[in-house]
């Protein structure tokens, strides 16, 4: 079913997007926001898992922990050099220059065992295409997984300057996986303690970067405390929505 794996220096020529990436590496230190995001995504990691939008890697790492071989895709040029050097020794993994879109529309239909998308889909234009051509590329079975921005009330100039077309509330994002013919297994808002400093700081302040001393501040502090409360209590709101859905 699945092809040879090739290494990180094998990397499929795509446009040029000019995207350099240096909120990706400002945001590199909340370690602890991407293990949890990564424990959450875990027990569907397996096989063969394409990672959309995988920037310079932050989570691509932690991902191939589980999955036997990731594909990673990545468009802008900037990013892509760096993911290539970050992963340049890994054996089960392959960097693909392509946007989502593309790289959706020529994914052999049922090649993949898992596809990750974390803070990508709000993205796309056309999310509920995307959806539908993420459906076909996965094998029965397989499994959509996704981290998307929550609450539209939420949304900021540093949403727009990211080109986000949305935030998203749990109840569409359900909807609108189902209706490309997914099963959702585990939907929920999560980061309920990041609502408020998002709210404050971004939405009425109108901060339009990220600042890493405070980035640092909350993963050491605040993401423990979310993630502890969050297992005791299931919130209506949050400043994230977690995915995760099969296809049958």
């Amino acid at each position: 079913m699945h092809d040879e794996a090739r290494t990180a220096t094998a990397v499929e020529a795509a446009p040029e997007v000019e995207y350099h990436g240096d909120d990706l590496e400002a945001l590199s230190t909340l370690k602890r926001y991407r293990q949890w995001i990564v424990d959450e995504f875990s027990p569907y990691l397996t096989g063969r898992v394409a990672e959309i939008g995988a920037g310079i890697g932050n989570y691509s790492e932690e991902l191939l922990c589980h999955a036997d071989h990731l594909d990673m895709v990545e468009p802008a040029a900037r990013p892509a050099s760096l993911l290539q050097d970050r992963m340049a020794d890994q054996e089960r993994v392959r960097l693909i220059r392509s946007t989502a879109e593309e790289w959706a529309a020529n994914a052999p239909p049922g090649s993949y065992d898992g596809v990750v998308m974390i803070n990508v889909l709000e993205h796309i234009e056309n999310d509920a295409a995307m959806a539908a051509e993420i459906f076909r590329a996965l094998i029965p079975g397989g499994h959509f997984l996704l981290f998307v921005p929550a609450l539209m009330a939420l949304f900021s100039k540093l949403d727009a300057i990211h080109g986000h077309y949305r935030r998203y509330g749990l109840e569409e994002l359900k909807a609108k996986v189902t209706a490309a013919g997914f099963v959702v297994e585990t939907a929920k808002y999560v980061d309920v303690l990041g609502v408020l400093p998002w709210l404050v700081i971004n939405k009425w302040m109108g901060q339009t970067e990220f600042k890493p001393g405070m980035i640092s501040l909350y993963d050491r502090f605040g993401v423990p405390a979310t993630r502890a409360v969050e297992k005791l209590i299931r919130f209506p709101f949050g400043k994230n929505v977690l995915l995760v859905a099969r296809r049958p």
